[in-house]
């Protein structure tokens, strides 16, 4: 579990902690959504509709690692992508495609 406080100001606004951001899989620009029921208010990443969550969490956990260790973004060596290539000749994707299964984020 885990337990943030937050300040509201005059304006009404907070500054959501680094730790629930990462929890949420949100990063700058992202959005939240609120969520008020029996149980009290909880806090969400907001799902857009053309978004990806499986994507989006991942790209952020890549800028992370890359704000964390820049020195460590190389170029691909020309055997890799090569290689790369080769193992993705003839794959077709339909991006607009449905996932089938279960997915965890």
């Amino acid at each position: 579990m885990l337990e943030e406080i937050s300040t509201i100001t005059a304006k009404g606004q907070t500054t959501v902690p680094k730790s629930v951001r990462t929890a949420l899989g949100v990063d700058y620009g992202g959005k939240i959504a609120f969520r008020v029921d029996e149980r009290g208010v909880s806090v969400h990443r907001a799902e857009v509709d053309n978004e990806d969550p499986a994507i989006d969490r991942f790209l952020a956990f890549l800028a992370d690692d890359i704000a964390r260790r820049p020195e460590a973004v190389t170029a691909l060596t020309p055997a890799l992508a090569e290689r790369l290539a080769a193992l993705t000749e003839g794959v077709k994707v339909d991006l607009e495609a449905p996932i089938d299964g279960d997915v965890d984020l």
